[in-house]
């Protein structure tokens, strides 16, 4: 994927002229991996504005506009594996494919610990290729539908990250797209294993629902991360890109 991202690029700022402006955002994504693990991995959310990625009950289509849904579809062009939590598997049935850009779809990837979800989901029923990582001690067989199923160590919580990162690379999937949900990032952003996050904004405010973020609790402010961003408009949406390099919740920057 490295060597054929500056072409991916070009063919996606092609779709129309007002893309050109976007190589401030898209740009830093394209540089090689500096982590040990070899890997780039990008988190991304989108939220209300009061800091909600759904309701209640779990609706989230959509929270932002179409410009940032075409921006999804950008990222997912530009990485090997997309990385979704069973519960976004769950609430949305999502296809997770390139079709609103130019560009192959990545990998699918559904962490899905204890294997409750079932193979009637479009992910493990349509092409693109899917894997299914789950706890070495879960149920089932090695195939989910048409999905190949890895079996992976158990952390306090979920998957080992570490050990999820390791297992796409040896796949040859060094360029990782996580995409939610909010659990799902959190986790990765609290394992310190992103190397940059994008969080939508949009202007509505829903007033409870699923909070976007759930992460450690910090006794003091000098616990919290404290980042710098840049500040994108994406349609009537505000995009936040910001440069973690695999920082974690509790250090000081």
């Amino acid at each position: 994927m490295n060597a054929l991202a500056p072409e991916t690029w070009r063919r996606l700022l092609r779709r129309s002229a007002a893309d050109a402006g976007l190589s401030p955002l898209y740009g830093p994504l394209l540089v090689a991996p500096t982590a040990a693990d070899g890997c780039y991995v990008l988190g991304r959310l989108a939220q209300s504005l009061d800091g909600r990625i759904a309701t209640i009950s779990g609706a989230s289509h959509w929270i932002s506009g179409q410009e940032d849904v075409v921006h999804t579809h950008r990222l997912r062009a530009l990485f090997d594996a997309v990385v979704v939590g069973a519960g976004t598997v769950r609430a949305d049935d999502p296809q997770l494919t390139t079709r609103e850009v130019e560009g192959a779809s990545p990998v699918r990837v559904v962490l899905d610990t204890d294997r409750r979800l079932h193979a009637d989901y479009r992910v493990f029923r349509e092409a693109p290729a899917t894997l299914l990582l789950c706890a070495v001690d879960a149920p089932g067989d090695d195939h989910m539908g048409e999905a190949s199923v890895l079996r992976l160590p158990r952390a306090r919580e979920g998957l080992d990250i570490g050990a999820v990162i390791a297992a796409l690379a040896g796949r040859g999937l060094r360029r990782i797209f996580v995409e939610g949900g909010g659990i799902t990032v959190s986790r990765f952003l609290a394992a310190g294993a992103l190397d940059r996050l994008h969080v939508t904004i949009a202007p509505l405010l829903i007033g409870s629902g699923i909070p976007a973020f759930t992460l450690p609790e910090a006794t003091s402010l000098t616990e919290g991360l404290r980042l710098d961003w840049s500040v994108h408009h994406v349609g009537a949406d505000l995009l936040l890109d910001i440069p973690l390099a695999r920082m974690r919740p509790g250090a000081r920057s």
